[in-house]
């Protein structure tokens, strides 16, 4: 099914909503690594969670949770849960998605976002082939995607979403400060807990991130995949990466600290090896990404959205499930 058949034959850039949802992004990005010292990566949340990971199980719960607060919150010009492919293609979407992220180890929230703010060499290689990849896929398969109207600098209601994110992290760093201040930094229990309230607090504020960045809208992905060159380019994502990666790059090297403040040691990536896994796992993740639009994150947040509007939700149950089961392809 292509994008013009579904009616998308013009849109609007949201510049302004863009360079929101990618602050939004940095700080639950930050947020996570400074309190428990890991990494927010989605496709990892979800193929440890496969594995009985109580933490990734956490993050995915605030995930599928945020999409579903984003429909509680909306009104009638949310956008509802939909796909740019039919359900065919987000099968195989998915399941591309699940070999090449198990194999590559990442996709675009732990590689590109939190990867390149690091100045991960595998991060770098990885962002460039999958992007490279997804952008070439885009052009073979997607070959209506409408043309761009005038940029639209409001932010209608989308700065729901943006307190929805603030809100999350402002709770989450209540709950810390005042369990610090009460029992110091050695009750591990408490701690434990925390540790599960931060994977959870932090992923609810992605999806709304997500959402305000506009990067659960399938055919804007791909609009923006279409690169300049093309009239149908959409820069939207280009905002969001041009306020996520600066400034969760400033804040890993001015705001960082010592030790996790909730305690457990660094979980962050520190291999520097490029090998044949991680260039094909980021070749097939991209080519799965351009087929669909559709990246982990982003499918957790339309999931979720789709149990409470009813739309969509055979389409992101299918993508989800085959990522998973591409994941265990992978590992292997």
């Amino acid at each position: 099914m292509s994008l013009y058949q579904l009616g998308i034959t013009q849109f609007r850039p949201k510049p302004l909503e863009g360079l929101l949802g990618g602050v939004s992004i940095a700080l639950s990005v930050h947020s996570l690594l400074v309190l428990n010292g890991s990494v927010l990566g989605i496709s990892g949340f979800v193929h440890r969670s496969l594995r009985g990971d109580k933490a990734a199980m956490a993050s995915v719960v605030g995930l599928v949770l945020g999409g579903i607060a984003v429909g509680i919150i909306g009104n009638v010009d949310t956008p509802q849960p939909h796909t740019a492919s039919s359900l065919l293609r987000m099968v195989f979407s998915g399941f591309l998605v699940g070999i090449g992220t198990r194999l590559a180890n990442g996709c675009t929230s732990g590689h590109m976002i939190c990867g390149l703010s690091r100045f991960s060499p595998r991060s770098l290689v990885a962002t460039a082939t999958f992007f490279s990849s997804a952008v070439v896929t885009n052009f073979f398969t997607h070959d209506t995607l409408g043309t761009p109207g005038s940029l639209d600098w409001t932010l209608s209601n989308q700065g729901r979403q943006f307190l929805g994110t603030i809100l999350s992290l402002g709770t989450l760093w209540f709950v810390y400060t005042c369990s610090a201040l009460k029992n110091g930094t050695g009750n591990s229990p408490k701690l434990s807990v925390l540790r599960y309230l931060a994977n959870f607090l932090t992923s609810l504020a992605f999806a709304f991130s997500l959402h305000l960045a506009n990067m659960v809208d399938p055919h804007k992905v791909l609009a923006f995949l279409a690169l300049p060159l093309s009239s149908a380019f959409d820069p939207t994502l280009g905002f969001v990466a041009g306020s996520a990666l600066p400034l969760a790059t400033l804040l890993y090297r001015y705001a960082c600290v010592e030790q996790p403040k909730l305690g457990g040691k660094w979980n962050i990536p520190t291999s520097t090896k490029i090998d044949w896994r991680l260039i094909l796992g980021s070749v097939i993740f991209g080519i799965g990404w351009g087929i669909a639009g559709i990246c982990p994150g982003p499918a957790l947040v339309n999931f979720g959205h789709s149990l409470y509007a009813g739309i969509g939700f055979a389409e992101y149950a299918a993508w989800l499930f085959f990522m998973g089961f591409g994941g265990l392809l992978g590992l292997s």
